[in-house]
């Protein structure tokens, strides 16, 4: 089976709306270091254009875990492949991911940040896709809210493909 990628959020309308969330981000630790951690592989792309646009001083970690595999398809099981290298005790932790997507894994996620001691945890997601959601999980940030879509580009794959396409696009399966 053949696969194409149609256009859904432009590289031009992604950039925009990353400096808007990086703006509101700034404004909201006013004063304050917020460590960032970002989600691998999927949020690395996202994570790091949205370091760019934040003013106040940043500490990033990194987290890889998987319920996809190479499916298109959440497993609903939730495996660290990559835990953190800092500890989280007394730190404003801002949780970047590439979707929101069923909700199981970053509640999951979530859940053990607050478990580490962290000072607050939040979540800043590029994509929502509220109609696939089990668990109820909100991002604190949102870039943009899409259709119930399998979307690929800036850090997001479909078999460890597209991740490098500077936009966000549809996967359409021939």
């Amino acid at each position: 089976m053949a696969e194409r990628v149609e256009v859904l959020l432009s590289e031009e309308e992604v950039n925009a709306r990353i400096r808007q969330i990086g703006e509101q981000i700034s404004r909201d630790y006013e004063g304050k270091e917020l460590h960032l951690v970002c989600i691998l592989k999927g949020a690395s792309f996202f994570t790091c254009e949205l370091a760019k646009r934040i003013t106040v001083p940043v500490s990033l970690d990194f987290m890889s875990v998987s319920s996809y595999g190479a499916s298109s398809e959440s497993s609903g099981v939730v495996k660290i492949v990559k835990d953190l290298d800092e500890p989280l005790e007394g730190k404003h932790v801002l949780v970047v991911e590439d979707i929101v997507d069923t909700g199981r894994t970053l509640d999951y996620l979530l859940s053990l940040m607050r478990s580490r001691g962290a000072e607050d945890v939040k979540l800043c997601a590029l994509l929502d896709k509220p109609d696939r959601r089990v668990v109820d999980v909100k991002a604190d940030y949102t870039g943009f809210q899409i259709p119930d879509e399998f979307v690929v580009g800036y850090g997001l794959d479909y078999a460890q493909r597209y991740r490098n396409l500077p936009y966000i696009g549809v996967v359409k399966f021939d």
